[in-house]
Parts: C-alpha cells; sequence; structure tokens
C-alpha cells in the first residue's frame, strides 16, 4: 500500500518536474534512506521546484534559506531574545526545525554558516547556547550548489559533503519537455499545486521498511571491494570511507524497495554509485590530472566485479 502512494507521489512530482524521471527518483531514494541531497547545478534548472513538490507530495513541512555570505549561524539554527514580559530569555527556533529544509545556494554563504548544519545532518539535533534541540522527523536537507566556477562561491568542505548521501545534477531538459514547460506545463507554480499523497506515519513507516530490505553477504562483499579498489586507486587521493560505504548500501536498500523488491542486486549498486560515491572521493593526484570522480568511479565498476 504504501509503494502504491509512493507510485503516486513520484508520478505528481513528474507533472512538475518535466523529463527528470530518474532524479526525481533518486530525490525520493535519498529521502527514504534517511539521507540528504545535494543539487549542483546551473541557476534556473529546477532545483527549487523539485524539493518544493517533494515536500508537499509527501505532506512535509517545508522551510526555505537563501545562503549569502553574510548569513549567520543563529539566522539558521534559532537565537534567544529577552521577553521584557517574562524578564527571561527564550528561544526562537530557527528554520532548520523542519521536516523539508532547503538550503539554497549553500556554498555562497561562509564555511561558519555552512558548519551549523553539521551536526543537524549528522544527528537530528542542534546544540544552541548549550542547549541540545531534537528535530523533526523525518528531517531531510535538500541544498543547492552553484558550480564554483561562478563568482561568489565557497567550495563545501569534505567533512560536509560528507553529511550528503547524494549529489546529483538535473541538467538542461530535453526538447519535449522544455516545450512542455514553455507551453505552461510543470514549472515552480504548478510545485506549489500538488495535494499531499502520504503523511508523515506513512513515510516513516516506509523507512522502516526500507532498512529491513536485505542485502546478501555477497552483495555486502561487492561494495567493500568498490570500497578497497576506490582507496588503492592511483588517480584519488583518498578513497570511500565507511560511512560512505555505509551511505551506498542504504540508498540501494532504498532502490530496491522502490522497484517493489525485498533485497538488492549488484545493478542497485552500480546505478547508485555515482551519486553516492563520486562527491566522497578525494581529488585527482597529479598524475591523475584530467580525471573526475565520477569518471573513476566508471572505472572501478568496469574493473571490480560484481561476484
Amino acid at each position: 500500500m504504501v509503494l502504491q502512494q509512493l507510485e503516486k507521489a513520484l508520478a505528481a512530482v513528474n507533472q512538475v518536474v518535466l523529463g527528470k524521471d530518474t532524479q526525481v527518483r533518486m530525490a525520493l531514494t535519498c529521502l527514504l534512506a534517511r539521507g540528504h541531497l545535494l543539487l549542483e547545478d546551473l541557476p534556473g534548472m529546477g532545483k527549487t521546484t523539485l524539493s518544493h513538490a517533494l515536500a508537499q507530495v509527501l505532506g512535509l513541512n517545508y522551510q526555505r534559506i537563501q545562503f549569502t555570505a553574510d548569513l549567520l549561524p543563529g539566522d539558521i539554527l534559532g537565537t534567544s531574545v529577552f521577553e521584557r514580559n517574562s524578564s527571561s530569555f527564550v528561544f526562537h527556533p530557527g528554520p532548520i526545525f523542519t521536516e523539508v529544509l532547503l538550503a539554497d545556494e549553500i556554498n555562497r554563504a561562509t564555511p561558519k554558516s555552512q558548519s551549523a548544519l553539521l551536526e543537524a545532518m549528522e544527528e537530528r539535533q542542534v546544540t544552541v547556547e548549550g542547549n541540545t534541540r531534537s528535530l523533526p522527523e523525518p528531517f531531510f536537507v535538500i541544498a543547492t550548489q552553484n558550480p564554483l566556477s561562478q563568482s561568489g562561491t565557497f567550495s563545501l568542505p569534505e567533512s560536509q559533503l560528507d553529511r550528503f548521501l547524494m549529489r546529483l545534477s538535473l541538467g538542461y531538459p530535453d526538447r519535449r519537455a522544455e516545450q512542455a514547460l514553455l507551453g505552461g506545463s510543470g514549472g515552480r507554480q504548478q510545485a506549489m499545486e500538488p495535494a499531499a499523497i502520504l503523511d508523515r506515519e506513512q513515510l516513516l513507516a516506509a523507512q522502516q521498511q526500507v532498512a529491513a530490505v536485505n542485502a546478501s553477504d555477497a552483495l555486502i562483499a561487492y561494495i567493500l571491494r568498490l570500497a578497497e579498489a576506490s582507496r588503492n586507486h592511483h588517480k584519488l587521493a583518498y578513497g570511500l570511507s565507511p560511512r560512505g560505504s555505509l551511505a551506498l548500501l542504504a540508498a540501494c536498500r532504498a532502490w530496491a524497495f522502490l522497484a517493489g523488491r525485498d533485497y538488492v542486486i549488484p545493478e542497485d549498486v552500480q546505478t547508485l554509485a555515482p551519486a553516492v560515491v563520486a562527491h566522497r572521493l578525494g581529488h585527482a593526484l597529479s598524475g591523475g590530472r584530467g580525471y573526475s570522480a565520477e569518471s573513476v568511479v566508471d572505472e572501478l565498476l568496469n574493473q571490480v566485479p560484481a561476484l
């Protein structure tokens, strides 16, 4: 029943974000795996529209933070304000206290502001003024990032990148999708319209079912071989961490669940590895100049046997 509702939710989002069925499915996979999503693309590609449409169809509370160079951690987490009536300081929660948080253009903020998300994304709690406060469940961060070649951007540190389960790029729509968009179908206005198809309890139940999807010893051994190969690859400064291996397995379980299976297959690993692994790999060494992390992931998938 929950799976049917999730398929309806996917269909509703695909009516808003046109021609990006795979990326939309991966975004939902990321949420089901209890991860966070980084969307890296040029402005105007539909990143904000995707995040809002997902929150709408899943019936989740949604907040957006526009990251800028003058953004402070308190603008994200919240702060205490002295209230004269009670003669005491009262904490006013920041926008991070929501179920779906859009961190828009995250790499336009300084590293100090970016780091305000670290505890929240990993521990699902925030510590402000010595007090620790839990965040809602589910808690899903969708961050958008402009290409580093654009002015006014700061590189995300490795510790921040590692908190994102997946990094995706929407890219340009194909001609048919863009023609439909220009004709009035899809787009940001339609992202406000989809009715909620799931509720919070159904989504939490789906996340629990995802965690129970079976991964055989042979499948886990395949992921381990990929991780070991990345750590010994001559084009990389460093390879996949244990957290990265766990992230890949969690994403594969969610992908299999959406496909209607209660077990993971090697094809799931091969489909998701570029989105889960590439942003976690070390920068290419001088001997590997001209190679991207994505191309190294492709090499690993071609070289490491699945069985």
